[in-house]
Order: structure tokens, then sequence, then C-alpha cells
């Protein structure tokens, strides 16, 4: 094992230095925004200089430089001191810094990656370290590179759960490029954290949870010059420093004191500015990073695809959910970019078929959905990989936060939610999403794919894995036949006309299991002489509402849309959102209402009234009307 040699006298005080410096640029830049948390940055300066100016390895003119080692600020509220951080390295104007939280600027109160050292978003507290699982991982067994993560967390957002799913992980994994910092600066927003400055018990929780563990004086640079070393050397653990610190170190009459937490500091404290700056020894910068190894592939850009077309005949019968396995397989073996991760849920969701051809770049997330998309997110950043993340679609609601924070992140990743609607029987209503698309239709950068047989569901996967932003797929339990031949073209927001005639009296709108039960009703309806439009959306969104209001012009108005969903959110509500603005356009509305009970899913499709008698029964209805 290698011996650590203590930094030098200079080193040291150039570290101390810049602390100080961070210090002042945090209070000077939330001065001039009248808000932001100075005393969050406070409580962090030594621990920011000591990681970007002595233990961090990038190149500071290239802050997303595929070898550079990642750096996530989990605690986001304490951006001003990342701001000034790169500031620091020359990256940020130091100008910029009293542009904080303004209009016109991409220093945001919170950190996104709307600057180039930014990878994911923070803000939203407890999930930076998933994210940075997700980095790690990628690093260590996808780009099996010398980058390290670096994770620094507050001591408040500890209490959030998804930090020790996040925590789990990393030790089941054996990230030991991973680092975790946590601020334990004792103070929360309104009153101290739980554990305050209880040291021994962080310690016995972070080792509990199979992390190499130093407890360390915050602010006290040469301890933590050698802590960041000691981590380097550990083999097969992540590591925790648990970093005693005081919120507001520094200030006189704020250091360690509650209520100053999102506060700037008020004209008549800013002589703390000069007790800073007389602490400086060496003006003038002494230390600076060091480059990374040069051991990193550029990320590969170039588009995804299938390496055939999807082996289908029509009528064969293929529930989508399988489909999804089977295309994820295909496109992870024509490209190494793709990785799958799922929750304990593969042998349902059908990733498994992708573990079998590709074990190297599947993901066991367990029982943590939470975790699941915060790693899937870090995966992701730097185009490093193309990531889907698979299990129950109603299981992505207790995830929601992640997911949205994703798209704030302007993350590309891909989530498959299997098992949605009433369709599935049985099971119950815990099993069964009934507001996931309003849940994904919601999210600004997401695009929502609602496959209805195996060919529409391979071309989703396949589409998705070359589109920006979240992509959602909703997959069905049941086996229905497939409609499509093998070489049907799909797009995203381009509905599909399954059928139509000159003498349609009513438009019918279905996605997944309900557009075959509008099939069957089209079948029935037209034994009784009526013929119906039939549309298949494809995508919730964007909605092809082109279409939709073409068909709907040729059926005198009339639109009827059948959901495996609630109402609220759903698919009728996107049509209706479409059609808003159109005269003389009626859209009526079949779908669940009411929390489900188990029962065979056709006892449950007609109980709800989505079932093919009940689509019949509604047109003949319109068209007695």
């Amino acid at each position: 094992m290698a011996s650590y040699h203590k930094p030098d006298e200079k080193t040291l005080q150039g570290l101390r230095d810049i602390a100080n410096k961070l210090r002042i640029h945090s209070i000077k830049a939330t001065c001039a925004s009248n808000s932001g948390h100075p005393t969050s940055c406070c409580s962090a300066a030594e621990l920011m200089s000591v990681l970007f100016f002595h233990t961090m390895r990038y190149k500071a003119d290239d802050p997303r430089n595929q070898c550079n080692d990642r750096f996530v600020l989990s605690k986001g509220h304490a951006a001003p001191i990342l701001y000034a951080a790169w500031a620091e390295a020359g990256f940020v104007k130091e100008s910029d810094l009293l542009n904080l939280r303004k209009l016109d600027c991409d220093l945001e109160g919170h950190p996104t990656p709307k600057l180039a050292f930014v990878d994911v978003a923070t803000g939203s507290l407890g999930q930076g370290l998933g994210a940075s699982c997700g980095m790690a991982y990628t690093g260590k067994y996808f780009d099996k590179a010398s980058y390290r993560v670096y994770c620094m967390l507050g001591d408040g957002e500890c209490s959030e759960g998804s930090v020790w799913e996040a925590m789990a992980f990393a030790s089941y994994y054996k990230l030991d490029n991973l680092v975790a910092i946590l601020d334990v600066n004792r103070l929360g927003q309104s009153e101290p954290a739980p554990l305050q400055h209880d040291m021994e018990t962080y310690r016995k929780r972070c080792e509990a949870f199979g992390w190499n563990t130093y407890v360390v004086d915050g602010h006290d640079v040469e301890e933590l010059c050698k802590a960041f070393w000691q981590a380097q050397q550990v083999k097969d653990k992540p590591t925790c420093i648990v970093a005693k610190t005081l919120k507001g170190k520094g200030l006189k009459n704020i250091e360690d004191i509650e209520n100053w937490h999102g506060k700037p500091i008020p004209k008549d404290k800013l002589d703390v500015l000069k007790d800073l700056e007389s602490q400086i020894q060496v003006p003038n910068k002494t230390v600076c990073p060091e480059l990374p190894n040069d051991d990193v592939a550029p990320a590969d850009l170039s588009p995804i695809s299938l390496p055939s077309p999807p082996a289908y005949k029509k009528g064969d019968k293929m529930a989508t959910r399988q489909a999804y396995g089977i295309a994820l397989a295909r496109l992870g073996q024509g490209s190494r970019k793709v990785v799958a991760l799922d929750g304990d849920t593969k042998n349902s969701t059908f990733s498994e078929l992708f573990k079998k051809v590709c074990p190297d770049r599947y993901i066991e997330c367990f029982i943590a959905e939470q975790n699941m998309v915060g790693v899937a997110i870090g995966c992701a950043t730097r185009d490093r990989t193309v990531a889907f993340a698979s299990t129950f679609a109603a299981f992505f609601s207790r995830a929601y936060d992640q997911i949205r924070m994703g798209a704030i992140s302007q993350s590309n990743v891909n989530l498959v939610g299997s098992h949605c609607g009433v369709s599935i029987g049985e099971d119950g209503p815990s099993q069964m999403a009934l507001e996931d698309l309003a849940m994904f239709r919601a999210i600004p950068t997401c695009t929502v794919f609602y496959p209805s047989d195996a060919v529409s569901t391979e071309r989703a996967v396949e589409l998705s894995a070359n589109t920006k932003g979240i992509c959602f797929i909703r997959t069905s339990r049941p086996a229905n036949a497939v409609i499509y031949s093998p070489d049907e073209k799909f797009e995203i927001g381009v509905a599909k006309v399954v059928r139509q005639s000159d003498s349609d009296v009513v438009t019918v709108i279905g996605a997944g299991v309900t557009l075959h039960e509008a099939l069957a009703a089209y079948d029935t309806l037209k034994s009784e002489g009526k013929n119906i439009c039939v549309i298949d959306p494809f995508t919730i969104k964007p909605l092809d509402a082109a279409t939709i209001l073409s068909c709907a012009r040729a059926t005198g108005g009339h639109i009827i849309t059948v959901e495996d969903h609630y109402k609220e959110g759903g698919l009728g509500e996107a049509v209706l959102s479409a059609m808003g603005g159109e005269p003389g356009i009626v859209v009526t509305r079949l779908a669940v209402t009411g929390v489900p009970h188990s029962g065979k899913p056709q006892e449950l499709l007609d109980m709800f009234g989505i079932s093919a008698k009940h689509i019949a029964n509604a047109v003949r209805q319109t068209f007695a009307n």
C-alpha cells in the first residue's frame, strides 16, 4: 500500500486561503441577489477547497470532459460555493457570481446542467447520491476508467430514505470509486437536524451499510487531505467522509446559530468579509487542480437501431411487456451503449431477456425504485450510456420526484412501466397503474409511448433510445394480437388510423388493451351496418392532434376515447386538450372511475365500462343522439 505524504505548509495554507475566498464569493453573491444560503456554503468551504484544488482530477477549461472526476452537490442549496469553486478554477467569471439567481444568468438558485460543470440538477434533497451511484457504476463497470465520483450531502437530507437506498446500492456493488461527503453542520432549515453533532451515530450507520467511513474535522484541511487520500487506497468499498462542520463557519455572531438558513448576510454584519479577508495569507492562488488520466473514449453519439425488423406476423399473440424485453435484448446486442436496470421485477417486465444476452450491462436495483431512477439518470450523464429502467408502472409513482428532477437535469433516460390498468386482473389495485399517464404527461421533457402490439413496442423501444429527454413506455400484461406488419413505420407524434371508411359515424381512440377492445367493437358494429374510425395514437405525448381532428371532422365531430387509466390526466384528457379550441367536436370519455378490485381482466374491463361491448354501446348512443 502506498504511503501518505502530508502536503507542505504552502499547499495547506493555499487550501485554507481558497476556503475563505469561497466563503467571500458566496457571501457577496447572495448579498447581490438578496437571497440564497451563505451559511450552508460556509460550512462546506474547506471541503470544497480540498476537493477542487487538491483531491479531484479534472480539466478546468473542459468541465464535461469524459475523463474528469465527477462532483455532485446533493445539498443543492449551497450552489453559490459550487459556482465560487469554478470561478477559482477559472471557468466561471468572478463578476458573473454577482448575477446569481438573475433571470438572464445560468447561475440559478440550485444547480442545473445548463452549466457545463453540473451533471444532474439538485435541490430536491436526498437525490444526489443515487445519481452519483449511477455515475460511479458506469465508471467502474462500463467505462472501466479511473475517474472518481464525489457527492456532497447535507446532514438534513440524510433523513431522506432515498439516501439510504443509495448507500445500500453502492455497498452491494462495491463502488470503491465513489466518495460521499456528509457536511454535518448540525442545523437544518427550521431547527437542528435529528442527530446534530452525534458523529459516532453517523459513523455507525455508514459502517452498518458497508461503507468505509472516516469521521473528520470538516474545517481542518490537513485532515481532509489525508481522508480523501485514504479513500483512494480502499478497494471494494465506497467511502463516506463524515465531516463535523459549523453552519456559517467564520461568520462572527452567525456561526453555529439557528435561524440563519437561507438568509443573506445583512448589511450591518458585512464586516465579516473583512474578517475573512484578513485570514487570507497569500492572495494569489498557489494550488491548482491536477489533470485526469486520459483513459475514457468520447461518447458515441451515433443512432441506435434494431438489427433487423420485428419478427412477428399479424395475428400472433404477444404481451407488449414481453415484446419490450425482446426488443431491449435485440437493441442491446446491436449497441454496447444500451444498459438496462430493473427493480426486482425483471421476470415480469421481461428485462431478464436483456440480462441473458448482455449480463455485463444489466443492473439489478432491487426494490428501491427511487434509487433505480436516480442510478439510471446517473448512468446516462455525459452520454455515457443509453439507459432503460423498468418496473411495474405503478411503482414509478414513488420515484416521481426523481423523474421530475430528471427533467430539470435534461436527462435522456428511458422508463418502462408494465402492469398498467385494470387489465392486469387478479393482483388488484395496488399493482394497477392508473395514474401513470397523468404523471408522465406532466413532465415537460417527456415523450409518452403507449404501444398496442409487439411490433409497435419494438419500434417504441428503438425510438426512445434515440430521443432526447425522458421517455416513458407503457406496456400491458395481457397477450394481444399483432396488428402491424414488421415493416410498418412508426414516428413520434404520428398516430395510426387502423380502421376507416367513407361512412364512419364515430372516431374511437384506444391504446394498448383498449385499442383491441375498440377493434372488437368495430367488428360488432360493422355486423350491424355501422362503421367507425379507429385510431391508435402510439404516443400520448406528443399527441397527433391533426390526424384525430381530421378523422373527427369526417365523423361528424364525434370522438370516443377509451382507456385503461383514470379519467384524470390520461388519454381522454389529452384528446380533450388537443381538441379544446375546435368547434363542433364532442369527446366522450370511457375510463376507469373509482378504485378497482381484484378480478379477471375481462370482468374488470366490463365493470369499468371500457370493454368492447361498452364501446359499442357508446357508439350506438352517440349515433342515436
